[in-house]
């Protein structure tokens, strides 16, 4: 995490605490689990929520060419800093919600998701919207990445079998501030083996 990504992250905390939902930005080794299976190789990748661009720098880092990166980011001063940070990538400015009905790129085209959204915070019915709008647009053998800090997996079962999709943990970033756990979502059915 960098020093100059505190100040815009507590700015955004403060004005809407439910929205940003920590109170610091992502570390080092939460970016080097959420990021582990990706690399460029992958293909075209999804970022939710990439807020100061802890998970975007790490996708950048493992090859994924930043003309690949497709970043949603709802709120304004983050947008604007990562269209700086990362001038090659495309920004969306717009609710991840909203996915199902933006045309963000060719259905089956992506290979990975990187989520940086609290799912925790969100109503069920906000959560549905975006893992239904995510799917179409992942390959049949992409997965969409997902941490959180409570106990289990931030999306319930229920809403995994009327998907049909499943999750898998990947393991916990215990230096992480708050500690963060990993899931890995995909469609059900036989996978083929992760890099």
């Amino acid at each position: 995490m960098s020093a100059t990504d505190i100040v815009p992250f507590l700015r955004a905390w403060v004005a809407n605490p439910l929205q940003v939902a920590a109170i610091a930005p992502s570390g080092n080794a939460l970016a080097e689990l959420m990021t582990r299976d990706i690399s460029a190789t992958t293909g075209p990748v999804l970022e939710l929520g990439p807020g100061t661009g802890v998970f975007t720098r790490a996708l950048v880092g493992r090859g994924v060419r930043e003309s690949n990166l497709i970043l949603v980011e709802s709120g304004a001063r983050f947008a604007g800093m990562l269209e700086v940070r990362f001038p090659e990538s495309r920004v969306l400015r717009m609710d991840a919600a909203r996915l199902a009905r933006a045309h963000v790129c060719r259905r089956g085209e992506l290979g990975a998701v990187v989520s940086g959204l609290p799912l925790l915070s969100m109503p069920p019915r906000k959560v549905m919207a975006i893992l239904a709008g995510v799917f179409p647009y992942l390959r049949s053998d992409g997965a969409m990445y997902q941490f959180t800090y409570g106990p289990r997996c931030p999306v319930s079962r229920r809403m995994l079998d009327r998907l049909g999709l499943r999750a898998q943990r990947m393991g916990t970033a215990l230096m992480n501030m708050p500690p963060a756990t990993v899931y890995r979502i995909t469609r059900r059915g036989p996978q083929p083996m992760h890099r």
